[in-house]
């Protein structure tokens, strides 16, 4: 094959319908637009979602859920990931600040420890909430825990 040689693929290029270019081109006259009515008058737009007078989608299906206005959500980190980290980062306190500063979380996120994993090293946690199980591994390693408001 030879650059000379390269063709698009057979039914790939077409030539574009030009409307309203006279009778002869074929797309004349009403410029198969139909006759009358907004659709075949310049400028016309319909609106987003309209279904033609049938009830919308958005108002045909239930409403469905609840949000919980009160829900906290927290930034999980695992002991095992903790374990990693203080490893990576030569981290002895795991806070907020210690976490921000290595771009681990932002700056107003909460933190939960949850017990997945090992904790060898002795570590100090200034976080938002530990469930049972890391807060005793953690103490069995030896570190300490101070939950924050």
């Amino acid at each position: 094959m030879k650059l000379h040689e390269l063709r698009p693929a057979k039914g790939s290029v077409h030539k574009d319908k030009r409307i309203g270019r006279g009778d002869g081109s074929g797309h004349g006259g009403t410029s198969t637009k139909g006759t009358k009515g907004g659709q075949s008058r310049a400028g016309y737009k319909s609106k987003m979602a309209h279904e033609g007078g049938q009830m919308p989608i958005q108002r045909r299906i239930p409403k469905r859920g609840f949000k919980n206005p009160h829900r906290v959500e927290y930034k999980v980190l695992n002991l095992g990931q903790i374990e990693q980290l203080a490893e990576k980062y030569n981290i002895k306190e795991v806070s907020l600040e210690n976490l921000y500063i290595n771009g681990l979380v932002s700056q107003n996120d909460k933190i939960k420890i949850l017990g997945n994993g090992e904790l060898k090293s002795k570590l100090t946690f200034k976080v938002n909430a530990v469930s049972e199980k890391a807060k005793t591994a953690i103490e069995a390693a030896g570190g300490t825990v101070e939950i924050l408001k």
